[in-house]
């Protein structure tokens, strides 16, 4: 019996309420018996502490996300820490930058970011960085940052920066994308990277895999993402879930 993390998924999103009770259940007979729920601003921090309190396998991360821009406050990043610490959070995320969404300042991007990036090596929590056109600025600042480790989720990046975000002792996270055959680029870096670096999830209900395409996704599909990944390595897949459900275990400190 596979037993699974889901590293990345949004289940406080509205798209599950209607079925939330069957979904879970699916994820479960899937064997994805554990995930980790980022929260994306501050409207959404007591939705995601109310799931990890309430469905054993649920853990939560804290953080305010690049595309919400507009909904960040100052007084938001100053309340971060003691949330972080008084609710039981296993990271700081979803973070990052996206300079693919126009209309989003970067200048403000790169402030929080790298403020929430601080707080995450003040409380030695990991991060869980969200990257889309910005890999080479995510590295960098990573990097200028320093003392930190933690994920960049939906990996999209070439071989050289997944290698030098494996040189800072940090994971990628791979779903969905994964299962497309055109995308050889990720699938040339899942195909050879290191094992003990390799992160499963789904992004749900983003993100669905090739041959659900248009649908909502959600944590069971995680099986699509685990198969095509056996395939490009040539390796068993109850092997590579032995793995990365370590390494998920090791990196967030689950029980």
């Amino acid at each position: 019996m596979l037993d699974l993390i889901d590293t990345h998924a949004h289940l406080d999103d509205g798209a599950f309420d209607a079925d939330g009770a069957a979904m879970f259940q699916r994820s479960v007979d899937a064997g994805v018996r554990r995930w980790i729920v980022p929260a994306i601003d501050r409207g959404n921090w007591e939705k995601v502490h109310h799931l990890a309190t309430t469905r054993t396998g649920i853990f939560a991360a804290y953080g305010l996300h690049p595309l919400f821009l507009d909904a960040h406050r100052d007084a938001h990043l100053h309340e971060l820490p003691r949330w972080l610490e008084d609710h039981d959070a296993v990271a700081v995320g979803e973070i990052g930058l996206d300079f693919y969404v126009e209309g989003l300042d970067p200048a403000r991007q790169r402030d929080l970011f790298a403020r929430q990036l601080d707080i995450a090596k003040e409380l030695d929590l990991p991060v869980i960085v969200h990257a889309r056109r910005a890999f080479e600025e995510t590295i960098h600042t990573l990097r200028r940052v320093g003392g930190l480790r933690g994920v960049v989720h939906s990996f999209a990046g070439s071989e050289e920066q997944a290698r030098q975000l494996f040189d800072m002792g940090f994971h990628i996270g791979i779903g969905g994308p994964v299962t497309y055959e055109r995308a050889h680029r990720i699938r040339r870096v899942v195909a050879s990277m290191p094992i003990e670096r390799l992160l499963l999830e789904t992004d749900a209900p983003d993100q669905p895999c090739a041959h659900r395409r248009g649908q909502r996704n959600e944590p069971a599909f995680m099986l699509d993402v685990l198969e095509s990944i056996s395939a490009l390595r040539e390796e068993r897949a109850e092997d590579i879930a032995a793995r990365t459900t370590a390494n998920a275990i090791r990196l967030f400190a689950l029980p």
